[in-house]
C-alpha cells in the first residue's frame, strides 16, 4: 500500500498528488473518490490530477498494481478543496528571487528561495530542472527538496510560482548544484535494442525505429534522434508513452535512399538527458 500520500490544491481546476513506495511496482492507480482517474507507471510518485471544479472539495487515494495485475489496498484518503478563482485574476506572480541551493547526499537537492508577489496571491512553487517540472510545493513554502538525483551530477534548478488561475510567473535565476559522489545503481541510462529499417512509402522514405526504454525511476517522454552525428528531431510522447518497446517512424523526406548512422538518447524523469545508444548504421532502402 502506497504511503505518505499528500494533495496539493495548486490551482482551480488541477490537484497535485503524491505518495511514497517501497517497493517496486508496475504500476499506481490514482483514485477521486470511488473513481479511478489515472495510471502513473511505477517508477513515478506524483501525478496531476485535472478537470476538476474551482473551489470543490475532493478526496484522494492510491493503490499500488504488481505486473501480474494484483492490486494493494486503498492508502489513507487525502482530501484537497480545488482554488476560487478571483474575478478578474490575469495578471501572473512575480519571479521567485535570491534562488539558492545544495547537494543533499548523492541523490537530492535543497532548494531555497524568496517569495514571489502576486496581486491576489501565489498558490504553488514548481522546480524546474532541464525545462522539466521535476517537484512541486504549496504557495507558502519557500523550500523543496528534490530527489531522485543521479550522483556526482551536475544540475540547473530554476523555480516558477503560480497563482490560483495558472498563471504562471518567469524563472527564477538558475540554480547549480553538483550531486555528491556516490555508488552508481549500475543501471544504464541509454535506450537499447535500437534498430532501424529503410522504408520507402509513396510519400517519402522513412526510417522505422524500434527501441526499450532505459530502466530508470519515472515515465521517459521524450528521446533525441541524431542522424549522421547531427542533432535531427526530438520525439515526445504525451500521454501514455511507451514502457515497453517504442516505435517511431522517421520522416526523411522526399530524399533518396542513402546510409545513415543514427543513435538516439533519452531524457531522464531528473530533467537531464541520458547516455546515447549504440550507434546504429543503416544501409539504403531499395524501392
Amino acid at each position: 500500500m502506497p504511503g505518505e500520500v499528500t494533495a496539493l490544491a495548486s490551482s482551480s481546476v488541477s490537484v497535485h498528488v503524491m505518495w511514497r513506495a517501497d517497493t517496486a511496482v508496475a504500476a499506481f492507480e490514482v483514485y477521486r473518490g470511488d473513481v479511478k482517474v489515472l495510471d502513473v507507471t511505477g517508477g513515478r510518485h506524483m501525478v496531476d490530477v485535472g478537470g476538476l471544479a474551482p473551489g470543490t472539495a475532493y478526496s484522494f487515494t492510491v493503490r499500488a498494481r504488481d505486473r501480474a495485475g494484483n492490486v494493494s489496498a486503498a492508502s489513507a484518503a487525502v482530501p484537497a478543496t480545488t482554488l476560487s478563482v478571483a474575478e478578474g485574476e490575469r495578471v501572473p506572480p512575480s519571479a521567485p528571487g535570491n534562488a539558492r541551493g545544495q547537494a543533499q547526499g548523492p541523490g537530492a537537492a535543497v532548494l531555497v528561495w524568496d517569495a514571489a508577489a502576486d496581486d491576489v496571491g501565489v498558490t504553488a512553487y514548481d522546480v524546474r530542472q532541464g525545462g522539466v517540472r521535476v517537484h512541486s510545493v504549496a504557495g507558502d513554502r519557500t523550500t523543496a527538496v528534490v530527489t531522485g538525483l543521479r550522483p556526482g551530477t551536475d544540475y540547473s534548478f530554476t523555480v516558477i510560482a503560480r497563482d490560483a488561475a495558472d498563471n504562471s510567473s518567469p524563472e527564477s535565476n538558475a540554480v547549480r548544484v553538483l550531486t555528491e559522489q556516490g555508488a552508481p545503481d549500475g543501471r544504464s541510462t541509454a535506450p537499447g535494442g535500437l534498430t532501424a529499417t529503410p522504408r520507402v512509402a509513396e510519400d517519402g522514405t522513412y526510417l522505422d525505429l524500434s527501441w526499450t526504454p532505459p530502466v530508470v525511476d519515472g515515465t521517459v517522454a521524450a528521446y533525441e534522434v541524431y542522424l549522421d552525428g547531427r542533432f535531427l528531431t526530438t520525439v515526445i510522447w504525451g500521454a501514455n508513452p511507451p514502457t515497453g518497446t517504442a516505435q517511431y517512424s522517421l520522416p526523411l523526406g522526399d530524399a533518396p535512399p542513402a546510409a545513415h548512422a543514427l543513435k538516439i538518447r533519452a531524457r531522464l524523469p531528473d530533467g537531464k538527458w541520458g547516455d546515447f545508444s549504440a550507434e546504429r548504421t543503416v544501409a539504403p532502402a531499395g524501392p
